[in-house]
């Protein structure tokens, strides 16, 4: 379910505002997804904190959003859980209230590849009342044919998320 997803965001999602894929090699990617919301970073934050309220369930192990926490502390988890079923989908390792929240580990398919993840989540206020989230993941190690081939799948799936979190937070301005 999760690789068919992502293979359907790859030719069918149309984002707006600005994501790139930074670099990409057989061993590893960067890539990097900016968007400007009508909201303060505390609201912002507030938002992605709630991640169960806007991250795609087609993008879980169980198919359910509602399933999904965030635990905002260094060690905390990115999780799903369904009654016994549980996922730790990325640890929290770096975590600035209102600014930044930092983690690690590797995403969907990512999680069994033998790679490192590095993700990070920035609120920075802009002077007219908006906020720029600039999201980052930052992906190295070894998969047979090369990681290359994976990085503008992820960034199209990283691209969706950063952009519900958008929706979400516009839902009702302007």
């Amino acid at each position: 379910m999760i690789r068919t997803s992502l293979f359907y965001l790859l030719f069918l999602y149309a984002m707006s505002g600005s994501a790139a894929v930074l670099d990409k090699a057989a061993s590893g990617f960067v890539i990097e997804i900016s968007v400007v919301v009508d909201s303060t970073p505390e609201s912002a934050y507030a938002q992605f904190l709630r991640i169960n309220e806007w991250w795609d369930g087609e993008h879980s192990w169980f198919g359910k959003a509602e399933n999904f926490t965030l635990d905002a502390r260094a060690g905390g988890c990115f999780c799903e859980v369904e009654g016994e079923r549980q996922v730790q989908h990325m640890t929290v390792s770096f975590v600035e209230p209102n600014k930044e929240v930092r983690m690690l580990g590797g995403l969907g398919p990512l999680q069994m590849m033998g790679v490192h993840g590095a993700m990070s989540w920035k609120f920075d206020s802009l002077e007219n009342g908006q906020t720029r989230i600039m999201h980052r993941y930052s992906v190295s190690g070894y998969v047979k044919g090369g990681l290359d081939q994976l990085a503008d799948i992820v960034d199209q799936v990283q691209t969706s998320q950063v952009q519900r979190l958008k929706d979400k937070l516009n839902k009702g301005s302007g």
